[in-house]
């Protein structure tokens, strides 16, 4: 997620009168018979509780995020809207994995009304808790193991949940009169029931149909589109499992722009308003190849944005085409497809854990800045350590407590990266990125895993550096604060 510049200062950055030559990158997906790094194991942690069937995935800032006692493959999504009433009416197949017995479990979906529930294609009974449980009871018992689909029927009109942080998320109407879902830490579970946790991925896939003039673009590769007695209805496939918050709808009367590029398929649509955007979507191969010498091979098979004319307060990474609010500008195009690696093809073990995430897109946007602008990091670096106050360092980037997520990752951890580099030295850096992201491709990962691999990576104890800059709420010593050519 990028944030709007009002919210997120700009990166200064200094110039060097050297030429920076950046080297050429294959980037594409590795076919099947090529080397590949193999997919992590995603599981779903037990909740707090411990209960099966529980309410609650164990996430300590969001406790009643997600679900305990299975594990889902893959969400089947059919759904119709219409963008006149704004109604949704909705039928979702999850194909999941006991990994308890159940007699019974919840899903998430957010303020629209079930009519139906089947399991295993057997009607279920069926309540709805607060504004976002909807607790199945199956007619017979689930084994340990057993896999199995619940198929949910469901309508009403999409709402939004109120964040603290950053602004409405969920389902939004767009200034055109259509639609779009988006948001961070929630937003899927506004138009689909879901597990709603990132540590439970599975693939998507969409049918939506919507009346004829609008069109649905959505995550993964484009499938058949259909026009017929007033409706279009659009297919999109998303097979590489992916977290919830990162999936997305977006419906409006899009011009849409497909190629191919090093054999990976790329759609952009771009929202009535936002024609003159293409030279930003023109830059993605270009901006994949950079990242992909950064941090290895692309992950996934399709890429593309979602240009909005819409002002909201944030950008977003949702998966293979990230949307772009009408303020996102080229840095926002490195930092939302610096998170196809650092966020969605590994993706956070809990909120606490969103530096993962968010401090590693915002160095990209410096690493862009050094090879393509000749920026000189260091003297960006020493500028902005500076003028900071003592106020501005109080925020820790792991473990910062719920609500303060996105409080120090834009600024203090682009910082602390570059002082790790500093610290380790290039070579170190440069497996540190790429090792990491090879070894949790496609699975969940925490910053205590990272500091560890980081340490073992550089060959060398980190742990009082990751305790200053990521742990601490404070100025970090001299030793960590000015490491290698950045001391005085």
């Amino acid at each position: 997620m990028a944030v709007s510049r009002k919210t997120r200062p700009a990166l200064a950055v200094v110039a060097v009168l050297a030429l920076v030559t950046v080297g050429v990158v294959v980037w594409r997906i590795p076919s099947s018979d090529e080397s590949r790094p193999a997919a992590a194991t995603t599981t779903t942690a037990a909740p707090a509780t411990g209960l099966p069937g529980a309410d609650g995935a164990g996430d300590p800032y969001y406790p009643t995020d997600g679900n305990a006692g299975y594990d889902v493959e893959r969400y089947d999504v059919t759904v119709e809207y219409d963008p006149e009433t704004k109604r949704l009416d909705g039928r979702t197949r999850v194909t999941a994995t006991a990994t308890a017995d159940l007699t019974g479990f919840n899903l998430d979906l957010y303020r629209l009304t079930v009519s139906e529930v089947e399991v295993a294609d057997t009607a279920a009974r069926f309540r709805q808790e607060g504004d976002h449980e909807l607790v199945v009871t199956p007619a017979a018992p689930i084994p340990t193991g057993t896999r199995f689909t619940v198929e949910v029927a469901y309508g009403g009109e999409p709402g939004l949940f109120p964040e603290k942080a950053l602004g409405s998320n969920g389902w939004q109407i767009s200034a055109s009169g259509g639609a779009f879902a988006a948001g961070e830490p929630h937003s899927a579970t506004t138009w689909f029931p879901a597990n709603d946790t990132p540590r439970d991925k599975a693939s998507f896939h969409l049918v939506a149909t919507v009346p004829e003039g609008w069109s649905v673009v959505s995550n993964g590769r484009l499938g058949e589109t259909t026009t017929a007695a007033g409706r279009t209805t659009v297919r999109w496939d998303a097979e590489t499992p992916m977290a919830t918050y990162l999936t997305t709808i977006a419906i409006d009367r899009w011009r849409i722009e497909k190629s191919t590029a090093n054999g990976v398929e790329i759609v952009h649509a771009y929202a009535p308003g936002a024609e003159k955007r293409t030279e930003l979507g023109e830059r993605l191969p270009e901006v994949l190849e950079f990242l992909a010498g950064k941090f290895g091979p692309y992950p996934f098979d399709a890429a593309g944005g979602i240009f909005l004319s819409d002002r909201i307060g944030f950008s977003l990474e949702t998966q293979t085409r990230p949307i772009y609010a009408a303020w996102a500008d080229l840095d926002t195009v490195v930092h939302e497809n610096a998170h196809q690696w650092f966020g969605d093809s590994v993706t956070v073990d809990t909120w606490a854990d969103i530096c993962l995430n968010e401090c590693f897109a915002s160095y990209a946007s410096w690493l862009w800045d050094e090879a393509k602008n000749g920026a000189d990091l260091d003297a960006a670096y020493r500028a902005d350590v500076e003028k900071r106050s003592d106020k501005s360092w109080k925020h820790k980037l792991y473990d910062m407590g719920a609500g303060n997520e996105f409080k120090a990752v834009y600024d203090k951890g682009p910082l602390a990266l570059h002082a790790l580099r500093r610290y380790v030295g290039d070579d170190a850096f440069d497996r540190i990125l790429k090792g990491w992201v090879a070894k949790h491709t496609g699975g969940n990962a925490s910053w205590p895993e990272f500091e560890k691999y980081a340490a073992e990576t550089a060959g060398r104890d980190l742990d009082g550096f990751f305790a200053a800059w990521f742990r601490g709420d404070g100025v970090p010593a001299d030793e960590y604060l000015w490491p290698g050519p950045l001391r005085r």
